[in-house]
């Protein structure tokens, strides 16, 4: 099978490269950059192609880092006062007002 090849893949990670590669090309990524960024994101998400043969087959995939960041802020969040929260809800609504005149 030559480099490149996506025969290892499933339809779902293929899809799921495409609309990798359309965010990234909207965000004014060039085409070549944003289909090479795509698919190193499911390759790391998934650990390679899924079809049988593929590196990734059979292995759990654990925490991707596409759901990392829920559960870091969740916990952060959880772990301060309602005091705090409130007070950087205030700090973080007069920034965005504060930049939103200039």
């Amino acid at each position: 099978m030559p480099q490149g090849d996506k025969a290892k893949y499933t339809d779902k990670q293929i899809r799921k490269a495409e609309h990798i590669a359309d965010s990234y090309a909207s965000r004014g990524v060039p085409e070549g950059e944003a289909e090479a960024r795509a698919w190193a994101t499911v390759n790391k998400a998934d650990g390679g192609g899924r079809k049988p043969g593929g590196s990734g087959r059979g292995r759990a995939t654990g925490h991707p880092a596409a759901h990392a960041g829920g559960q870091k802020g969740g916990a952060a969040s959880g772990a301060r006062t309602p005091e705090q929260r409130s007070a950087s809800a205030k700090k973080a609504a007069a920034t965005r007002k504060a930049r939103k005149d200039a």
